[in-house]
């Protein structure tokens, strides 16, 4: 009993890498897992204040806000967390130069692209909402460089209260302006609001030096440098994490893509949470551990990929196994389709899933250049497996295309991670077999929802 209590009194205040990691792990999966039960709590609300419509409209809306920050993203907070100058304030305040820069810019372009894409989507509110949402890209980009170093060193208490308290008054802010004013305009004040509260409280909660406007070349050089392939790799990763919308905004109707959006939302759950944990613990265990260097660090992160796949195929499965219900239950008859597209979109984010935890070596080691490659081949054949799927048979084609793109994509995976020292054949081969087990039975028990989008088949 007394060696337990020790044990966990050293997790819970110890300052070494293993108890940083987990206690950052738990904050990361607490403070993700609040965020997504608050967006559930506001989904559930506003679906029963406001139409499927204003989702949809909002879907085409974040596609471009996205897009404005892959397109424009010069890799400044995993510069931050791997260079050795990542505590140098004269480093840091010309990261947070560069990014107030980038903030700005991004604002003024929501003002030229407005128009076209209200006549591209044929949504022509899209001409006034964009130049409005687009000030939270402004906002973003004077968010402190505390919040990078807070993530750096595995510190997340602060940050984790934050993320929850400022959803918290986006949440409120939204039904209160959806009960008012009943139309979109609820959805894009909350975003605003979320963001300018996340800023004050980054800025006066976070520990640390307030940034200062400051240039230094041999800080801005590095930064570029890193940065250049980071940029190309968020550019095609645009098209990765919204390349969904952007197809499907084309073929369907704004009230199936907001239901589609509903779907999506629940079922991306456990890869979204998995992707936030790698990010923040996995770059500095990488740092530290590196899995080239012994055979001892490999089993250490072995133990970690096995945990951590675990835990996302177990959720990912629960997930699947009641979707039917789940809708059902949580939203009113307009929204049954997403039923089907829930069980659908979890079967085909296994594969990637199972790849998760290998691409943040690239980075944690400084390279970007392999991280552009596996995520450009990730996007292109996605893109070619939605548009294909849509083409053929309809909103189904397009979700099992996405699904056979991410298994295609897996020699990739396989060469950058060999060339890090951290391919674990053993594990995907068990997760593969396991995970088509699991999704088989969930395929089976939601079979009447996944007909139901057989009888759409709206190319």
């Amino acid at each position: 009993m007394n060696t337990l209590r020790r044990r966990f009194s050293g997790i819970l205040s110890g300052q070494g890498l293993g108890a940083k990691a987990m206690r950052g792990s738990a904050l990361t999966i607490l403070g993700f897992g609040g965020g997504q039960f608050l967006r559930l709590v506001s989904n559930l609300v506003l679906t029963r204040l406001l139409f499927p419509e204003a989702f949809g409209m909002m879907a085409l809306v974040y596609v471009f806000m996205q897009g404005l920050n892959n397109f424009s993203d010069v890799g400044v907070t995993p510069s931050i967390m791997q260079s050795k100058r990542g505590d140098d304030p004269e480093f840091l305040n010309t990261a947070w130069t560069i990014q107030v820069i980038r903030g700005m810019l991004l604002w003024g372009v929501t003002f030229v692209i407005a128009y076209p894409a209200a006549q591209f989507f044929d949504a022509p509110m899209l001409a006034q909402l964009l130049p409005v949402v687009g000030v939270t890209l402004a906002i973003a980009g004077f968010n402190p460089t505390r919040l990078d170093t807070a993530n750096r060193h595995l510190n997340f208490g602060r940050l984790t209260v934050i993320d929850l308290a400022s959803q918290v008054v986006s949440l409120i802010v939204a039904v209160v302006a959806a009960w008012i004013l009943q139309s979109v305009w609820a959805l894009v004040i909350s975003g605003i609001v979320g963001a300018l509260v996340q800023l004050i409280f980054l800025s006066v909660f976070l520990p640390g030096q307030r940034n200062r406007f400051r240039w230094e070349p041999a800080a801005a050089n590095e930064l570029i440098n890193f940065g250049k392939w980071i940029f190309l790799s968020t550019v095609v990763g645009f098209f990765l994490s919204q390349g969904d919308k952007i197809i499907l905004g084309k073929y369907l109707s704004l009230e199936t893509l907001g239901i589609y959006n509903i779907g999506f939302f629940l079922a991306s759950f456990p890869l979204l949470m998995g992707g936030t944990v790698t990010r923040r613990i996995l770059i500095p265990i990488y740092r530290e551990l590196p899995p080239k260097d012994s055979p001892e660090n490999f089993r250490k992160l072995r133990k970690m990929r096995f945990a951590l796949s675990g835990a996302l195929m177990g959720i990912m499965f629960a997930l699947a196994l009641v979707a039917s219900w789940l809708i059902n239950t949580l939203y009113d008859p307009r929204y049954t389709l997403a039923g089907g597209i829930l069980v659908m979109i979890a079967c085909a984010q296994v594969p990637h899933l199972i790849a998760l935890t290998y691409d943040q070596a690239a980075l944690a080691a400084g390279d970007s250049r392999r991280f552009f490659v596996l995520a450009l081949s990730r996007t292109i054949l996605m893109l070619a497996g939605l548009v294909i799927g849509v083409k053929v048979f309809g909103l189904l084609g397009a979700l099992i295309g996405q699904g056979f793109a991410m298994v295609l994509v897996y020699p990739v995976v396989v060469w950058l991670a060999r060339h890090q020292g951290t391919w674990d054949p053993r594990h995907d081969a068990a997760f593969a077999i396991l995970g088509a087990g699991l999704m088989s039975i969930a395929l089976y028990v939601n079979w009447p929802a996944v007909q139901a989008l057989v009888a759409l088949n709206s190319p």
